[in-house]
């Protein structure tokens, strides 16, 4: 059996008593480890579970699945996922793969920032598409996310906005000359974001509509949702460019129409 295991947000022990009864279980157990992080390390999470946990890097999971899944027509094989199995689009494409080869498969969900978002005081209901911000670079800058952005706000639907992860990416040129020369680790901060929608904006400005961003605009930006270090800020998308909010991982609300209720919400969470 492949178990799909969600982990939760915070750390080792947001696991869930089922989840933690499945790893217990496995032959193997192998941690996802290119879509988000946890606030614990690996060294953490084997000493909580009580097992050795195998990473598995964007290449194993998308080009050697086969590894993942060896065996797990007669033995428990483990697949840990931060926040929720299927919180990301990799994960469904694992689970086709499976189907295909007859490997048996079951989830076990978990709490992923879809939900836990709503700890801003911003109602689930009220969400729009999910958008993605990627690191710009010196000679690729897309903008396509702030359309979609834009479409949720005439629709009075509030953005979420997941922030770039980069874990063991290589360079262009590295890339290039195919050498295995990996970067460090980088985490997109609320403060990046905001500065990519700031000069978007800029850039839009003969474009304004009702609908647009502006740098007085309220955002919320929230970090490492889920752990007893969370952070919350409402504040101007300018203000936001500015602030720190520590260590990963960040994400970034654009509020759509707000209920009272919610006005209420996010004006806790107002920087002074």
């Amino acid at each position: 059996m492949l178990y799909f295991i969600g982990l939760g947000l915070g750390d080792a022990k947001d696991i869930t008593v089922r989840g933690l009864e499945l790893v217990k279980q496995s032959e193997r157990v192998y941690l996802e480890h290119y879509t988000s992080i946890l606030t614990c390390g690996k060294e953490e999470l084997e000493k909580f579970y009580e097992r050795e946990i195998i990473l598995a890097d964007r290449e194993m999971v998308e080009q050697n699945s086969d590894e993942i899944m060896a065996d797990a027509e007669t033995k428990d094989i483990a697949f840990l996922v931060v926040g929720d199995p299927f919180g990301a689009t990799t994960h469904a494409d694992l689970v086709l793969r499976a189907k295909e080869k007859g490997i048996p498969h079951k989830v076990v969900h978990n709490a992923s920032i879809m939900n836990a978002i709503a700890c801003t005081g911003l109602q689930l209901y009220n969400f729009g598409e999910t958008v993605s911000i990627p690191f710009w670079t010196d000679n690729w800058r897309p903008d396509s996310f702030y359309n979609k952005i834009l479409k949720n706000r005439e629709c009075g639907f509030h953005s979420l906005c997941l922030l770039d992860i980069k874990v063991k990416e290589q360079s262009e040129e590295n890339l290039i000359r195919g050498r295995k020369i990996y970067e460090p680790p980088r985490f997109m901060t609320t403060a990046q974001a905001a500065q990519q929608l700031l000069e978007i904006v800029k850039n839009k400005e003969q474009e304004e509509t009702e609908h647009c961003l502006k740098s007085d605009s309220v955002v919320v930006c929230v970090a490492r949702v889920g752990a007893d270090s969370q952070k919350i800020v409402t504040c101007t998308l300018e203000q936001a460019t500015k602030e720190d909010l520590g260590g990963p991982l960040h994400s970034l609300v654009i509020p759509g129409e707000l209920h009272y209720l919610e006005t209420d919400a996010i004006n806790m969470w107002k920087s002074s």
